[in-house]
């Protein structure tokens, strides 16, 4: 029987799942999205139906793939694991650690997967990188360095990105990135301290901000973030030194001095910050078939659990909290 999935939102995330999809063999069946004009489109690019709700949605489907704003995902989740369907989320998986303990549970409970969306984990030199830790090629790691500064986020009406109420800020929205990446290569973290501009100022036109990991196993992981470069710049770097070795990317980088300069208030730019990889296919894509390849695949173990999705949730928060008293946060153990 063909996978039948439904698409929760159709901004730009939707957007994109809606075209990993269309590279496998499921369906996509229905999409719902408060942005009826941007639910048509996807509707009439893929052939879904557009449901009037998602109750309507979930009627339609074996697997409801949220990318809404990161305050919905919490009831959004709740709901589609009570109808028994499996579940795809977004980065982050929730707003606070609460909610996404509840959402893991729902899920857990109701025997349905919830596979999150961190698809850093997807790139090609971030996985190439983390597969040379772990066959030891750089001995014991001890330091990371992670980069990803993109432009603030600019939808042209309800932009939720810049409400911390609903999105939670860049630390949230774009760090977890690295936030999650770190844990993957250099394991469980123990303490976060965290520093970042619009703690100080709330009012900043732009935000930057740095976090100190500490793993549980001595390593240190240095964490650069920032909505802070002008449209359409994103850059991304990573540095892993071992006992043994150092990994780096970009790497050996000659260009002696980069100059980007902000254009008008009206260039046609895109609206969010989306890091694209030239060396294979897609890792947007590359997410959604493994996420496919797990939900056809009896016993298959994702690549991003759920518990992988609320422990980076728990380090951002921490760093939204040590940003904002100054202090270092010390995380509790999750389970």
């Amino acid at each position: 029987m063909t996978l039948r999935v439904g698409l929760v939102g159709a901004g730009v995330m939707g957007q994109t799942h809606a075209a990993g999809w269309a590279r496998t063999p499921a369906r996509l069946a229905a999409v719902f999205a408060a942005d009826r004009s941007q639910a048509e489109v996807i509707s009439n690019k893929y052939g879904a139906a557009q449901a009037d709700s998602l109750e309507a949605l979930i009627d339609q489907v074996d697997v409801v793939d949220i990318c809404t704003p990161t305050h919905l995902h919490h009831a959004m989740v709740l709901q589609a694991a009570a109808a028994g369907k499996q579940v795809i989320c977004e980065k982050p998986l929730a707003r606070t650690l609460a909610q996404g303990r509840e959402m893991v549970q729902a899920c857990r409970e109701a025997g349905v997967q919830l596979l999150v969306g961190h698809v850093v984990r997807f790139f090609p030199e971030y996985a190439l990188a983390r597969q040379m830790v772990e066959r030891g090629d750089i001995g014991r790691v001890a330091v990371l360095r992670l980069t990803r500064c993109s432009f603030q986020p600019r939808l042209a009406a309800d932009n939720w990105f810049l409400d911390h109420e609903r999105s939670g800020g860049m630390m949230l929205d774009l760090m977890i990135h690295d936030f999650d990446y770190a844990r993957w290569v250099a394991g469980d973290v123990e303490s976060v301290f965290a520093r970042n501009v619009s703690s100080q100022d709330p009012n900043a036109p732009t935000d930057y901000g740095l976090a100190l990991l500490r793993h549980c196993n001595g390593a240190l992981s240095n964490i650069e973030g920032g909505w802070a470069y002008p449209p359409p710049m994103f850059r991304t770097a990573l540095e892993i030194a071992g006992d043994a070795g150092l990994i780096e990317h970009p790497a050996d980088s000659s260009v002696p001095l980069g100059v980007h300069l902000k254009k008008a208030a009206d260039d046609a730019g895109p609206d969010v910050g989306l890091p694209l990889s030239p060396l294979a296919e897609d890792p947007y894509v590359t997410e959604i078939r493994h996420f496919y390849d797990v939900l056809t695949t009896p016993g298959m173990t994702p690549r991003v659990t759920a518990e992988d999705g609320l422990a980076a949730l728990q380090i951002a928060l921490a760093a939204i909290e040590s940003a904002r008293t100054g202090r270092r946060v010390t995380l509790e153990a999750l389970s």
